[in-house]
């Protein structure tokens, strides 16, 4: 199996804001590692992912609500999504989908693939490759507080100077 190929289980720990920018970002955590990969996402994703997860379920069906609809309607199952690449900072996904005795891949965002596997309760993986790439290890948030205090402590109003 190629590393592309090579699959790792992802548990979305949620939707955060990403302090810097104030962008809403999806963070998936290796399942049997201690690596993040962080993910930019729009407001209306993040919230969609942000309320099912919390079990709050809105007046009408949201897009994702529908399209999972559409899905059972016709008897498909989305088996599990892929977060497969990573090209120019844009991250893409696959929705992997069986119907009866065929099955069929279909290219997403990863957004809103994740708001839809939230929905359907379907696992979450991530290419070795674009974890290698782009994911971040957070040992504990206890250290990354303490890194934050230090910075505090020693920061100086001349290194905020461009």
């Amino acid at each position: 199996m190629s590393e592309k190929n090579d699959l790792l289980p992802m548990f979305l720990e949620g939707v955060r804001i990403e302090m810097t920018t104030q962008k809403p970002i999806i963070l998936l955590r290796e399942e049997e590692g201690s690596r993040y990969l962080p993910i930019w996402i729009g407001p209306y994703e993040a919230t969609a992912i942000a309320l099912e997860m919390a079990g709050i379920r809105t007046p009408r069906p949201m897009t994702h609500d529908l399209i999972k609809t559409i899905f059972v309607t016709f008897g498909a199952s989305i088996d599990k999504i892929v977060v497969d690449d990573l090209k120019d900072n844009t991250f893409y996904a696959t929705i992997f989908v069986t119907r009866g005795k065929d099955t069929y891949e279909i290219g997403s965002r990863p957004s809103d693939a994740i708001a839809i596997a939230v929905r359907q309760k379907c696992p979450i993986y991530a290419a070795r490759e674009v974890v290698n790439s782009a994911g971040i290890t957070i040992t504990s948030i206890d250290e990354e507080v303490k890194k934050f205090k230090d910075f505090l402590d020693n920061v100086k109003p001349e290194d905020f100077n461009t």
